[in-house]
C-alpha cells in the first residue's frame, strides 16, 4: 500500500491546490490574450475580458474542466492520507519556501484557505509560544524583564535572523540580558493587517510575561519595521497598554518611503494594460500580494488601501505617519558604496532600499521622520540581506540599547541637521 509521510502528504495537498489554481489562472490569461488578438483591434484599441468563442472557447473550457477534475481527484486522495492541518516542521528549507510563497501570494493563500498560509505567531527557535503565563514560564524559564521582539522582512521567516552564524537577537541576549522573541507572519497580507495583529500579540505577550516587564524593545528588519510602526499606531488608536512598555524601536533597512522596485513594477503594469495585445500580461503582475503593493508608498494604514484599487489609485500620505511618542527610534541603512557620497550610494542604496528611505529622510519636511543624526547610521559595503549578519550594524544596535539611561521615560531628541539635498 502506498504511504505518505504526514508532512509530505499535507504539503503535497496544499501545493496541489495552489498548482490547480495557477493552471486555471494561466488558462484564463491565455484565453483572454488569444481572444483579444483574434479580434484584430488597434494597438490602443479597447480590450475585452470576454471568453473565446467557437472551437477555441471549447478547447479552453475543456482545459479548465480537466484541470478541476484532476485537482479535485488528487485532493480527495490526499485528504484521506494526510491530516487536515500541517504538523509542526521547522526545517529551514521548508520555512524559506513557504515564507517566499506567503510573501508573493500570501493574501491569495488566505482567501483560498490554502494550508500553506502562515498564521501570525510569536516564536523561539521556530516553535510557537503559548501566550499564557504558565506556558511562557515553562518555555522560557530564564526570562528577564527586558523583552526583545524581532520582526522579519518580506518573503522571510523568523528563522532567517541568523546569517553567517550571527543573530542580532541572540547576541543582544548574551551581551545585554534581553530575552528575544521572534515574530513570524504572512508578509503577503496588507502591512496594516499585520500591524493590527502584531499589536494584539504584543498585548497578550506583555500580559502573560512570567516576570515583571522592565522594558520592551522592537527590532524591525525591512518590511518588519513598517509592520512595527503600524502596530504602534494601532496601539495609540485603540489604547493598548503594551505601548507603555516600549522603550526603543530599531529599524534595520526599513523602506520608510516605500520601494522604487514596486513603483516601477506598477508603472509596467499600467503600460501593459494600455493595449489589448498585452493587457493579459498585465494580469501576471497583478498576482503579487497586497504586502508587496503596500511597499509602493509604504502604506501603514487601512485607509490607504480600503475601498481603493491597490494597482491603480493607491492613496499616498502627504505627511509621514508619526513615530510613537516617548520612544527612542533608530535607523540603520545599508549602502553598496564604499564611502559617503558614492554614486552607488545615491542610486542603489543597499540594492533594494534607497539610503534616505532607510534613514527616514525626505526632501518634504512633512514626510521626514526627523530622526536625530545620533540615531541614524549607514553601514557601507553592505547589501540589504547582509545587514542581518553585519557586526558593524550590531555594534550600533548594542551601543544604542546598552547606553546608560535615566529613570523614567526619555524625551525625544531635537531634530538634527539634515542634508541640504536629498537624492531619491
Amino acid at each position: 500500500m502506498l504511504r505518505f509521510s504526514p508532512i509530505r502528504a499535507a504539503d503535497l495537498r496544499a501545493y496541489t491546490q495552489l498548482a490547480t489554481d495557477a493552471t486555471l489562472a494561466v488558462t484564463n490569461l491565455l484565453e483572454n490574450m488569444h481572444h483579444n488578438v483574434s479580434r484584430l483591434p488597434g494597438v490602443f484599441g479597447e480590450a475585452t475580458e470576454e471568453p473565446a468563442r467557437g472551437i477555441t472557447g471549447f478547447v479552453y473550457r475543456s482545459i479548465r474542466g480537466v484541470t478541476r477534475t484532476v485537482g479535485s481527484g488528487v485532493d480527495n486522495i490526499l485528504r484521506v492520507v494526510a491530516p487536515q492541518t500541517l504538523p509542526e516542521d521547522v526545517s529551514l528549507q521548508r520555512e524559506i519556501l513557504i515564507s517566499v510563497l506567503n510573501g508573493v501570494v500570501g493574501d491569495y493563500l488566505v482567501s483560498t484557505n490554502n494550508p500553506l498560509q502562515i498564521a501570525m505567531q510569536l516564536r523561539r527557535d521556530g516553535i510557537p509560544l503559548q501566550l499564557e503565563r504558565e506556558a511562557l514560564s515553562a518555555t522560557i524559564p530564564a526570562a528577564t524583564g527586558k523583552i526583545l521582539v524581532l520582526a522579519h522582512g518580506l518573503c522571510m521567516s523568523d528563522l532567517q535572523w541568523r546569517r553567517r552564524g550571527h543573530d542580532h537577537g541572540q547576541q543582544l541576549a548574551d551581551e545585554l540580558g534581553y530575552t528575544p522573541v521572534y515574530l513570524h507572519y504572512n508578509s503577503g497580507l496588507h502591512i496594516s493587517t499585520n500591524g493590527h495583529e502584531f499589536s494584539q500579540n504584543l498585548e497578550a505577550l506583555i500580559a502573560a510575561w512570567p516576570v515583571a516587564v522592565e522594558q520592551l524593545v522592537i527590532v524591525g528588519y525591512s518590511m518588519g519595521g513598517l509592520v512595527a510602526r503600524s502596530a504602534c499606531e494601532d496601539a495609540r488608536r485603540t489604547g493598548k497598554s503594551w505601548i507603555q512598555h516600549l522603550r526603543d524601536l530599531v529599524f534595520v533597512g526599513t523602506p520608510h518611503d516605500g520601494s522604487p522596485l514596486e513603483r516601477s513594477g506598477n508603472r509596467l503594469d499600467t503600460i501593459l494594460g494600455s493595449s489589448p495585445y498585452t493587457v493579459a500580461l498585465s494580469r501576471l503582475g497583478k498576482l503579487r500580494s497586497a504586502g508587496i503593493t503596500d511597499l509602493r508608498h509604504a502604506s501603514l494604514d487601512d485607509a490607504e488601501w480600503q475601498d481603493h484599487d491597490r494597482f491603480r489609485d493607491q492613496v499616498r500620505r502627504n505627511e509621514a505617519l508619526p513615530l510613537p511618542r516617548d520612544v527612542r527610534c533608530y535607523a540603520i541603512a545599508g549602502s553598496l558604496g564604499k564611502k559617503p557620497g558614492a554614486l552607488s550610494e545615491r542610486l542603489a542604496g543597499d540594492g533594494l532600499v534607497p539610503l534616505y528611505s532607510a534613514l527616514g529622510l525626505h526632501r518634504n519636511p512633512k514626510r521626514n521622520l526627523k530622526l536625530p543624526e545620533s540615531r541614524r547610521k549607514v553601514i557601507y559595503k553592505t547589501n540589504h540581506l547582509d545587514l542581518l549578519g553585519s557586526q558593524e550594524a550590531y555594534a550600533h544596535i548594542s551601543a544604542w540599547l546598552g547606553a546608560l539611561e535615566k529613570p523614567g521615560r526619555i524625551a525625544r531628541e531635537s531634530e538634527a541637521h539634515l542634508p541640504a539635498k536629498i537624492d531619491q
